[in-house]
Parts: structure tokens; sequence; C-alpha cells
């Protein structure tokens, strides 16, 4: 709790230095995640198969960092703190929790009324807030509905097992459902919702051109299932030797390569009109936008064939683990005039530092709790305040919990069956991998990793998240 504490309040004293860069009006600000997008699946990553150019020359633009995190290997603890602010360990969403069905609107377990979102920091500035894609932190009417959570606008999915089918009957607006003609859950349809999606994220930047916005654009693209127009598919079609994925997680898929690449180069060419768009309207310059992923690679060899795309560059883990290749994820900033073009940072950060980074862009502090630390000087080329460690505190998967600091990396597994399963040590340097547990020959770092531990866990309002000690 003291490191929470400490963290808060330097984040907290830290806000608001970025008023003298700002022009006459704060900068519009655009976030875009990715969904299940491995480590390497992008060209400025290293990818050779998937061809991302819109991404590539956004990188070559911008800044590319290297070693940032997410702060869960699945979808609705990933959301929530990114969202929030707030580390797993402090979260109040640790895992994917199911309470009802996509029907009812249910969804996951919803936010509660007094978490403080980014869209609410940034609603108190005067921003215009608009959320597209997949929310999956509450559904219509909860108090996780992100009209209740500093959103002005929603369209998209608030229900996570809705976002599997790309071709749904409807899709979430604002309060209402908006039909999508043509499609009936199948494999193809008439109306692609991540194109829709996009649409209307681009017309919620021209509405609102002459005033701060925020867009937040959490795309469902690429979690499955394997769903793409068939003129998308035309690219990749013939290239590799496949093998159909006969269905028995998600809808099959006769051409599961092809198909995933496609759905990554369709994403790709929504960035490029994202893009295309804020130069059409002159807002290139005062709009910072950043690119990256909710989590690692999925582990469905079936659908996603990782090794034959090097999705993950040699990390060890995909989704659901909290080794390298299931939380370390792409992050791409670009801001033209102020972020040098085509630099790369190994700056160590993670998804609960958007909060702390996004309000000091926009010049405004935050007066909730935030584990957070802004990465807007490393943007910048300043100095950099450095976190003391990075936390993670999983539920899902048996139970996890990991600490980073410096170059060390300590975690535990299967938690939930055995509370006092030791002490995983890697040196991410020597070993980016994670093949060699060097705990039994560093038992030192062993007892300040475990002392992190116990001292980045707080005991979640949930039972069902609660695993191990806390104390």
């Amino acid at each position: 709790m003291r490191i929470f504490n400490a963290i808060f309040l330097a984040a907290s004293l830290s806000v608001g230095s970025f008023v003298a860069y700002a022009d006459e009006r704060p900068p519009n600000i655009i976030f875009i995640m990715a969904d299940d997008l491995g480590y390497a699946e992008l060209g400025s990553y290293g990818q050779e198969k998937i061809k991302t150019p819109n991404l590539d020359q956004f990188a070559s633009e911008g800044m590319r960092f290297t070693q940032h995190y997410t702060s869960a290997p699945v979808c609705a603890p990933a959301r929530c703190s990114l969202m929030t602010g707030l580390h797993g360990g402090h979260a109040e969403v640790r895992d994917n929790f199911e309470i009802g069905t996509w029907e009812s609107h249910d969804g996951q377990l919803p936010l509660t009324a007094g978490a403080v979102t980014i869209g609410e920091v940034l609603k108190k500035k005067g921003y215009k807030t608009g959320a597209f894609g997949k929310w999956g932190m509450g559904g219509v009417g909860s108090t996780g509905d992100p009209l209740k959570q500093g959103f002005d606008r929603f369209f998209g999915y608030n229900c996570q097992r809705h976002a599997h089918n790309l071709f749904p009957k409807y899709l979430i607006d604002d309060a209402g459902k908006r039909v999508l003609p043509g499609n009936d859950r199948g494999l193809y349809g008439e109306t692609y919702a991540p194109q829709m999606v996009a649409d209307e994220l681009l017309k919620f930047v021209r509405e609102n051109k002459d005033e701060p916005f925020f867009a937040y654009y959490p795309t469902i693209i690429p979690h499955l299932a394997l769903q793409v127009p068939n003129e998308e598919l035309e690219a990749y079609e013939g290239q590799w030797k496949e093998t159909p994925y006969t269905g028995k997680s998600y809808l099959p898929h006769p051409k599961p390569r092809a198909a995933y690449a496609s759905m990554i180069t369709f994403m790709d060419k929504q960035v490029g009109r994202v893009m295309a768009s804020l130069k059409e309207l002159n807002l290139d310059e005062n709009t910072i936008v950043f690119f990256t992923s909710d989590n690692g690679a999925t582990f469905l060899k079936e659908q996603v064939d990782y090794e034959f795309f090097n999705s993950v560059n040699g990390l060890n883990g995909l989704k659901g683990s909290i080794y390298e290749g299931g939380i370390r994820i792409p992050m791409l900033v670009r801001w033209p005039g102020k972020i040098e073009a085509g630099t790369t940072s190994d700056h160590v950060s993670a998804h609960y530092d958007a909060m702390a980074t996004l309000a000091e862009v926009a010049g405004t502090p935050i007066e909730s709790k935030h584990d957070g630390i802004s990465y807007l000087p490393t943007l910048l080329g300043k100095d950099q305040p450095e976190h003391e460690y990075l936390a993670w505190d999983f539920g899902g998967y048996g139970g996890q919990v990991a600490i980073r600091k410096g170059d060390w990396k300590g975690l535990k597994r299967n938690m939930k069956k055995k509370p006092d399963t030791p002490l995983e040590l890697y040196n991410l340097v020597t070993d980016r991998e994670e093949k060699n547990d060097v705990a039994a020959k560093n038992p030192a770092i062993v007892a300040e990793m475990e002392k992190l531990l116990l001292e980045a866990r707080e005991e979640p309002a949930q039972e069902r998240f609660r695993f191990g000690k806390y104390e």
C-alpha cells in the first residue's frame, strides 16, 4: 500500500506539466487497441508474412516501444486496468467474469459506480468522448455502461461474448440496438461489424473536429472467430498451405492462415483511414494517436498458427499467460511535431500508465488513486520517471502473479491450487525467452520479489478473484 500511495502522489504531481506545450486548445487523443494482436504481428515489430503498411508508416512517423506491457493477459482485466489506471493488484476486475449473456446485455462484470475512467478524467477537461468497438466492462444500463463511465458516445459490443462474431445481427448504439442488414451470426454476412465500427469512429471525429475529443477505439480484430469479407481474403488466398479449421470453439474456416492475415490487414486499413481523416480535417498536428493490443496472441493454434506467423518473436507464452508472450505487446505513438519520427524506446511501461499519460497530454489532474506514471516525457524526449516495479495480479488460468523490477522478473503460477508455489525468476536481458529459472541461484532477489508481490496485492472485493496470500 505504501508504494501505491507513493506512485499516486508522484504521478498526480506530474500531471499538468504539459500545459506549457499545449496549443490554443488541448490536443485531440485517439487510443486504438487491437484485440489479441501478438507482439510481432506488425511489420514494424518484425512481421514478414502479414502486410501492415499503414501501421508501418505510423511507426516510421512516431515512436515504437519495445518494452510495453498489458496489465493482464486476457480481455476484461486488461481493459479495466487501461481505463482506470490501476494494476491487477488494485483493480476491480482481475479476470474475465461472465454474469449473463450477450442477448440479455449483461455480459461481463461491470465497473462499479465509484470507478474513475480515462473518459471521466478527460470529460472534466471539456473533451468530447467516444468509445467504438469492444467494451467488456458492463452492459447497457449497468454501472459499467460506457455512457455512465465518462463517454458521450458508444458504438459496438458492450459484451465480449457477443463480439465473438464479426457478422452479428446488431451492435449496441449508445443505449439501443442497431440492426445490421443481412447478418445472421454466420461465417459471412452483408454487414461487417468492424467496418461499421470504424465508420462510426470516423463520423465521431468529423462531428467533433472543432472541439477537443478523445476517441477510444478498441477494435475487435484479430480476436476470433476467423471472419473477414471475401474481397479482403482474396489478397492472401493461395499464398500458403492451409489446414481447414472445422469449428470446435469458434466458427469454422477453410483457410485459417489467409483469414487471420486478412483480418490484421483489414485492421491496418482502418488505421490508415483514421490517419487520412486527420490530415483531411487539418487535425493531424494537434492529435496524438496511440496504437497497442490488449494482450498477446491467442493460443488456439488450429485457428491462429502463431508459430507460422512468428506472432510473439520467440517470447515464452501466449494469451492467458504472464510470461512475456502473453503480456508484452506492441505500442506505437504518433504526434507530428512533438514526437521525433522513427524513434524507438525501451522504457518499461504498462497499460495502467495510459490514464496518467493522457491526463498529462490534456493538461488536467487526476483526482483518483492510480498506479500509473506518465510516459509523456519519453514521447517528448525528456527525462522520464521510472516505475520501481510493474505488477500483475491475474485471477485466471489457475491464478498468476508477477513483478518486473529492472531486468528481473519474478512470477508465480497455479496459485489457486498451490498458494505456496515457489517463485520463478528470470533475467529478461540475458534470457528474454524465460527458459532458465535462476531463483535457486539468487535467494536475495527472490526474497525481494516475494516482498514486492505481497506489497502490490490488495484483496479484491469479488471472491472469484481471490487466491494466494495478501499479507
